[in-house]
């Protein structure tokens, strides 16, 4: 019941944000999805600024394994041609 109540006052928090920037809510979806990043890129900061805090260093493979993956989700891999085969070789004709 928690994580309810905590999104609807973070929902109240950012209409009154919106009706203090003149947005309409719905907002436009440019504005909407600039939003949605944000958030995402808000919710990063508590853990940099925690590991900061700690002993330990902020390095550029800790914030890509770390944050990375909370933001840019898992990134699709390309699959290895069979063995004896080649990229060219492994395609269809068109």
């Amino acid at each position: 019941m928690k994580p309810y109540l905590v999104s609807l006052g973070v929902g109240l928090l950012v209409g009154i944000i919106y009706a203090a920037l003149n947005v309409r809510s719905p907002a436009p979806p440019v504005i909407a999805l600039i939003g949605l990043f944000g958030m995402l890129l808000g919710e990063q900061v508590v853990p940099i600024v925690k590991r900061l805090v700690s002993p330990a260093p902020v390095t550029v493979s800790w914030v890509s394994t770390q944050c990375g993956e909370h933001v840019f989700g898992t990134l699709p891999t390309a699959r290895a041609a069979p063995a004896g085969q080649d990229e060219s070789t492994s395609r269809a004709p068109l």
